[in-house]
């Protein structure tokens, strides 16, 4: 069945139109947007005027919501909770995330993903898997007892059993071997840099050989020196990686942020690195104001994609538009799915975000 929406200003991805409607068919694809009086021609019942409908958000790692941490809580209804937290916070879509653990815990992570999507499920785009292959130096919050450099024997298995359901892995390239790197990438799945003392030479030789992604900027990486730029400077230069940022402040720091969107414009994005309160071993989170702590480290955020946003524009004077892709567009494009997903455009999903003026979500459409 043909729906129509209409809102006073409509964000398509490109720009910001006033006063247009966007028109979907009955396979909730756009068909059309159009300026509201050409519109109300041909359309005689009343309808709802938003006051601005962008597209839905994309986040690419979070852990778990509602005291169910994926982790501890393999199942369906983990991701159930996840996905409520996503929709309330104007994410539409989500990258489930395990961070460093046993295998037979990823194994029960990508056993959740497929019930979640037999159950109906909707929204998750399958599984980031964060670890274990990091580099211990810059192991942050992770468990170093878990961490190792990868062999053929225990990457196989893992990407056998999770084909379909692995989208993104998180390694440090520097302690992988180039046959592991080949073999991920074969089975298509994307291979983001992170939790790595990789040296700048390192990280562009990780870039030039198909790595294009880099894991919540500045965090966990060896950092930008004078006399050795690291992966953060490798970031900053290249001209096909991409950077996802955690905007709360705690993580970044909002004029760091400001230093990095200068540096990499349409290359970085947001996620929410949200995790959820637990006493579950072992990763027990404790929330600490707008962030959390695991056994005495700084750990995942309290973020909500909408929060982001809100930080980009209000807290690190990045303009709206470009704000609005970070949180769209950009995760789209790392995914390589913004051929349907981040824009407002005739031949796009129809998924969109309603928010007020302060950028709060008003609700899914």
């Amino acid at each position: 069945m043909m729906a129509i929406y209409c809102a006073a200003k409509v964000f398509t991805g490109k720009e910001i139109l006033s006063n247009h409607s966007i028109i979907t068919d009955d396979t909730n694809i756009i068909i059309d947007i159009l300026p509201q009086e050409r519109l109300h021609k041909n359309v005689t019942q009343e309808l709802p005027v938003y006051p601005f409908i962008v597209p839905s958000f994309i986040d690419i790692q979070i852990y778990g919501a509602g005291g169910k941490l994926l982790s501890a809580n393999p199942n369906s209804a983990s991701l159930f909770a996840l996905k409520d937290y996503c929709l309330k916070g104007g994410a539409a879509f989500f990258l489930p995330t395990v961070a460093t653990n046993s295998y037979a815990v990823f194994y029960h992570c990508i056993d959740a993903v497929k019930q979640y999507w037999k159950d109906g499920g909707t929204g998750c785009l399958g599984l980031h898997v964060e670890g274990p292959w990091l580099n211990p130096v810059k192991r942050g919050a992770h468990i170093e007892s878990y961490i190792h450099i990868p062999t053929l024997d225990n990457v196989r298995p893992l990407l056998d059993y999770g084909k379909d359901v692995i989208k993104m892995i998180t390694l440090a390239p520097e302690v992988c071997s180039n046959d592991v790197i080949e073999l991920i990438q074969s089975h298509h799945i994307i291979i983001s840099a992170g939790h790595s003392n990789a040296t700048f030479q390192q990280a562009n030789e990780a870039f030039n050989k198909g790595i294009k992604a880099i894991t919540h900027l500045y965090n966990a990486m060896s950092g930008l020196q004078h006399r050795e730029p690291g992966l953060v400077g490798a970031s900053f230069l290249h001209q096909s990686v991409m950077a996802s940022i955690v905007a709360d402040g705690y993580h970044v720091n909002f004029d760091a942020i400001k230093i990095a969107y200068k540096q990499m414009k349409g290359r970085l994005f947001c996620i929410t690195d949200a995790v959820t309160e637990t006493a579950s071993e072992p990763y027990p989170h404790t929330k600490d104001g707008d962030k959390y702590i695991s056994n005495n480290i700084l750990s995942g955020s309290a973020l909500t994609m909408a929060k982001a946003l809100q930080n980009l524009v209000n807290k690190a004077g990045i303009e709206l538009e470009e704000a609005l892709r970070m949180v769209s567009l950009y995760p789209a494009k790392v995914l390589g799915l913004d051929d349907s997903l981040g824009k407002i455009e005739k031949g796009y999903k129809a998924c969109f975000t309603a928010l007020n003026n302060q950028l709060d979500v008003v609700e899914i459409l």
